[in-house]
């Protein structure tokens, strides 16, 4: 009966390993997918400062 678990320890040692392994990861995704949605963000705003600082020099009159 012991020789046919003998392995089994091992087998469920690499699972429990490997399912840690893949929680870690889905959270360092997570962690990742909103720094990329926040740098995203300040881009969309840096865009539209530019935008509007370059509307203010090509308009007639007009001071910073």
């Amino acid at each position: 009966m012991q020789a046919e678990w003998s392995g089994h320890p091992a087998d469920h040692h690499e699972n429990t390993a490997l399912k840690q392994r893949v929680r870690q990861l889905t959270a360092d995704n997570r962690t990742l997918d909103e720094q990329i949605k926040a740098a995203r963000s300040n881009l969309r705003f840096q865009d539209r400062r530019v935008a509007d600082l370059e509307a203010q020099i090509t308009t007639p009159g007009s001071t910073l």
